[in-house]
């Protein structure tokens, strides 16, 4: 009785190892889903890369470096730097500066202290007569100015009055234009706080 289970266990045994196991063999995604395509009649499934080919890269490097390139200092040639002391300083010499001044005294008329009209009966020069006498433009040096002079402390100076004009008034008869007592026209063009002669000059035209 023993040998006949025994025996029947081998042949039980020797059936199942020639049994293949069905898809016993690994097949891959992709080759899978190809194959399942054609069995259905579809087209074949388009493969898709995980990384960008390496003949593309350095392209998107080039774009991405040329996007993210840092943009020029702006230059306006139109705005003057005269006030900033720093760019003056580097740029000309003392001796640069007087050949333009010159140069502009040339162009411009020169109006001596001795010279400032005054109002009738009063000491307070005529800043009117003042402006009609002059021909050089606001911001033109004509008159050395002192290397210590700047634009802040002219602006500190020029609030002590009530109007440009008042100042203007002052600078003329404390010796302006040629000195600047008052530290009231950094620039040396002639006129005090900003004060402008053109409108006086343009009614003269008219």
């Amino acid at each position: 009785m023993r040998t006949l289970f025994i025996l029947s266990m081998g042949l039980t045994l020797a059936a199942c190892g020639g049994t293949d196991v069905p898809n016993s063999t690994y097949v891959p995604a992709q080759e899978q889903q190809t194959r399942d395509a054609e069995l259905a009649g579809l087209p074949a499934p388009i493969e898709v890369l995980d990384t960008l080919p390496t003949e593309i890269v350095p392209e998107v490097e080039e774009e991405v470096a040329a996007t993210t390139a840092p943009l020029p200092a702006p230059n306006n040639p139109g705005l003057s730097d005269e006030q900033d002391f720093g760019a003056v300083s580097d740029r000309q010499s003392i001796e640069s500066d007087a050949e333009r001044l010159e140069r502009n005294r040339a162009l411009y008329t020169l109006i001596e202290p001795t010279e400032v009209p005054t109002r009738p009966g009063t000491d307070i020069p005529n800043i009117v007569a003042y402006a009609i006498k002059t021909s050089n433009p606001v911001g033109e040096p004509l008159y050395s100015r002192s290397l210590f002079q700047s634009e802040n402390r002219s602006l500190r100076n020029c609030a002590k009055y009530v109007s440009n004009a008042a100042a203007q008034e002052a600078f003329l008869k404390a010796g302006g234009p040629e000195r600047d007592r008052y530290g009231l026209d950094p620039d040396g063009d002639g006129f005090a706080c900003r004060w402008d002669p053109t409108p006086f000059r343009a009614a003269i035209k008219k």
